[in-house]
């Protein structure tokens, strides 16, 4: 029996309708004759995707005790010995309960293919394990059940079941999806816009990239080496020369004009590291194809047209964008076809633009000097000097018209001395000189310069050929030499740098002094708007060094100063590796610095607004209030009944009595903005601070509905949070209906404590939300039994000054929630 067949309903979020197409598919298979039954499927109390059951075989569940606790688990055993047709199994990444043979549901479906029968199963983006850090990025919620990618891309079928997140906003508000306690905080949380556009687009990028698997795998299997154009893709090759930005330019809107166009940009250096090209160039051409959507990508090869060309098929290239050669006209009359006409005659069905740009042909020519130092080439014209009278006296010594083959041999071998040891100029000269003695000295006539027969010319030309060779042979391996020697400098130097960095080094003091020691420097400073910022010193460097300065910009109003030897040309590629990471450092430093300053200033600035906004009208009110009372005691004019007077007094006391609690309020809090008390932020227990209010405000038991989570404690001060809570709690009593008692919810979301206040009466039009925190607001709230506190406008300041953000929402159904969030306690 064959391996069943599996099909997977993908989704970016929960209540896109998975489970209810999976159903519905299993409705229709079992219509079209096959054994279908439900192996699990949760319906999470939803009304149609139960409803979906009706008219399919369900297995029951298997129940598992896990410490005291009944867990129902898919029954895989009465499955495999029911051996239907296709099994229904929801949540694919779901993990299974302590103690089952599998820990993952999806090792269960594993096993049900293993034994031929076919699985419709679903899975939430979310879920998928290369996603897991991008959705907790994305969302703020980490997700604890994975499936492993490898097992979802062994799947035969993958459907996405798409809706638009705006839609399902509705749905959840509806209560199709979650039930009405749970709507707001959904709502407000996991299911924001942003959050399900952000997933939908993750989900159907997933998919594209599946299928794109799908299709290289396809065409690896039938053997197709030529480009499918299902989606143009465009690969930039780059030089590393300043013409790069130009190509990227380029091939961007090349991109940019198909649906869907992809961007690589590629550069392809030679394996022995001859290759020229500029570090800081490409690192910038890097950030401009990030920049561009594209993705860069470096490759190493012996023959660059053929890497181009093998990448280019590699990724399903359409097309492939170079630029017009750097060559000058004599290097192309002298080294033939060029890697622009390679690629060409390699690229066969894929487009080559051959684009120009302003630095075609200005390459200069390699210096005829070669590799080697000046002080090689002078050692081997002396040895040429002085060793060929000696070499010739040697051989005249011992000459006879039969040595002459063996005297050739002497002269070559010399030339090819002088070659290694000096290059190709001091070889030349060696090889003339050696001609005309071998003709003089040895050659009958003797003591004559005469050429009498080819054969003597033809060995004078085969002197200077093999001089020529042993030469740029001796050239090349020194060439390569010093190239392996730098790079695995600078590959020490940037690793050196790294990892001090790295290891928790401050980074500009390990630049600066990492700076100064790969370039040896005596002094290296780095200034910032004039002021010195860090100096590294050379111990015991001399005084009167006689050294010269020089001085580069660092990003703007920045510079760096080197004391010691000058530069040479080829030490500032790695120079400008290091002031690109200091113009990185410097703008870290630059960012924490403000944002430090500007801590304290946006906290005390949301609290002096708080009060400035608020204290006018809460102290007018109750000094009004009890002036009235008391100008009406002392009236004679006005003759009061004992209750009368009774009510007066109450008045006035209760006036002055809120007064009095104002005004500490105030004086609290202008201490708090002369610094002489602070907020004191601590681990504060909701539930403490939720018996505090009720205590404080003498409700009756059933007043107030309590629906607490289990939460971790608030950052927060205890006082203030008491004082936010109480004032939101009397508006939410006052404005309740008869019979229905405000509710007071906590809850924790992504590292933030949410305490919720909610009633359910007449609410707050949209348009007038934002009054509610403004002064002289109160929505007709005029009467001096409503609270004289600091009101929602210093209460709003003051979670603000905890760090915390006052928020007003729609309770479903009618009413208004004052929501409070909270950093929440390690």
């Amino acid at each position: 029996m064959g391996r069943g067949r599996l099909r997977v309903m993908l989704g970016a979020a929960p209540g896109v309708g998975k489970t209810f197409a999976m159903l519905e598919e299993g409705h229709r298979l079992a219509a079209a004759g096959k054994d279908v039954v439900v192996a699990v499927v949760e319906t999470h109390g939803r009304v149609g995707t139960g409803a979906q059951l009706d008219g399919l075989t369900v297995i029951p569940r298997r129940r598992v005790n896990h410490l005291g606790v009944a867990l129902e688990e898919m029954d895989l055993d009465a499955v495999l010995a029911r051996r239907p047709d296709v099994a229904l199994v929801d949540e694919l990444a779901h993990s299974n309960a302590p103690g089952s043979r599998n820990d993952k549901r999806w090792r269960d479906v594993d096993e049900l293919l293993d034994a031929g029968i076919d699985v419709l199963s679903t899975v939430n983006i979310q879920h998928i394990e290369s996603l897991n850090d991008v959705v907790l990025q994305i969302t703020g919620v980490p997700q604890r059940e994975t499936i492993p990618d490898a097992a979802l891309r062994a799947a035969d079928q993958i459907e996405l079941v798409d809706l638009a997140p705006q839609a399902l906003r509705d749905r959840l508000a509806e209560g199709v999806v979650y039930p009405p306690a749970r709507v707001d905080a959904a709502l407000s949380n996991y299911f924001r816009l942003g959050n399900l556009t952000a997933l939908r687009e993750l989900a159907l990028l997933w998919l594209a990239d599946e299928v794109d698997v799908a299709l290289q795998a396809y065409r690896s299997e039938k053997g197709i080496a030529a480009p499918w154009e299902a989606r143009e893709r465009i690969v930039v090759a780059l030089t590393g020369g300043p013409e790069g930005e130009t190509l990227l330019r380029r091939g961007a809107r090349i991109a940019a004009r198909t649906s869907g166009g992809q961007l690589f940009a590629v550069h392809v250096s030679s394996a022995d590291g001859l290759a020229e090209s500029d570090p800081a160039a490409l690192q910038a051409q890097r950030s401009l194809v990030e920049t561009l959507g594209g993705s860069y990508h470096h490759v190493v090869a012996e023959q660059i047209p053929v890497a181009l060309v093998d990448f280019a098929r590699g990724v399903n290239a359409t097309q492939l964008v170079i630029g017009v050669s750097r060559r000058t006209r004599l290097e192309s009359i002298l080294g033939g076809a060029g890697i622009g006409a390679s690629v060409i005659r390699l690229a066969a069905d894929i487009d080559v633009h051959i684009v120009s740009h302003s630095q075609a042909g200005k390459r200069r020519l390699p210096a005829i000097g070669g590799a080697l130092s000046l002080r090689r080439r002078v050692l081997g014209l002396v040895l040429t000097i002085a060793g060929l009278p000696l070499l010739t006296l040697l051989l005249a010594a011992v000459r006879s018209p039969q040595a002459v083959p063996a005297d050739v041999l002497s002269y070559q071998l010399f030339i090819v001395v002088i070659a290694v040891v000096g290059g190709i100029w001091p070889a030349l000269f060696a090889a003339v000189a050696a001609g005309f003695c071998l003709d003089f000295f040895f050659v009958p006539p003797l003591y004559a310069i005469r050429i009498s027969q080819p054969s003597h010319f033809l060995a004078l030309v085969i002197f200077l050929v093999v001089a020529a060779i042993v030469s740029v042979v001796v050239d090349q391996a020194a060439r390569r030499s010093r190239a392996a020697t730098r790079s695995a400098a600078e590959a020490e130097v940037l690793a050196t740098v790294a990892s001090g960095v790295i290891s928790g080094s401050d980074a500009i003091e390990a630049l600066v002094t990492r700076l100064r020691e790969a370039f040896g420097m005596q002094r290296v400073e780095l200034v910032d708007d004039g002021q010195l910022v860090f100096a590294a010193d050379e111990d015991d460097a001399p005084a009167d060094a006689g050294v010269g300065v020089t001085e580069l910009p660092v990003g703007e109003g920045a510079r760096i100063i080197l004391t010691g030897k000058p530069l040479a040309a080829s030490d500032r590629r790695i120079l400008a590796a290091f002031i690109a990471q200091l113009e990185s450092a410097l703008d870290r430093r630059r960012l924490a610095s403000e944002a430090a300053e500007m801590r304290p200033l946006a906290a005390a600035d949301r609290l002096r607004s708080a009060l400035l906004a608020a204290v006018g009208h809460d102290l007018r009110r109750p000094l009004a209030a009890a002036t009235a009372a008391v100008t009406s005691l002392r009236s004679r004019q006005i003759e009061l009944s004992p209750s009368d007077r009774e009510e007066l007094l109450e008045t006035a006391d209760d006036s002055l009595r809120a007064l009095s609690g104002l005004v500490t309020d105030l004086l609290d809090v202008s201490r708090l903005q002369a610094g002489v008390i602070g907020v004191t932020l601590e681990p504060v227990h909701l539930d403490d601070v939720v018996g505090d209010a009720l205590e404080e405000l003498r409700l009756a038991p059933g007043a107030v509905a309590l629906e607490l989570g289990d939460t971790r404690p608030a950052v927060a001060d205890a006082t203030l949070l008491l004082r936010v809570l109480v004032n939101l709690l009397a508006n939410a009593i006052r404005f309740a209906p008869a019979g229905t008692a405000p509710i007071i919810s906590t809850s924790e979301f992504a590292g933030r404590v949410q305490l919720r206040v909610i009633d359910a009466g007449p609410g707050i039009p949209a348009d007038r939300r934002e009054e509610v925190f403004l002064p002289f607001q109160r929505l007709g709230d005029t009467d001096n039994t409503a609270g004289v506190g600091l009101g929602l406008a210093l209460s709003k300041g003051f979670v603000e000054g905890m760090g915390g953000t006052l928020e007003t929402e729609d309770t479903p159904g009618g009413g208004l929630t004052m929501v409070v969030e909270l950093e929440a306690a390690p």
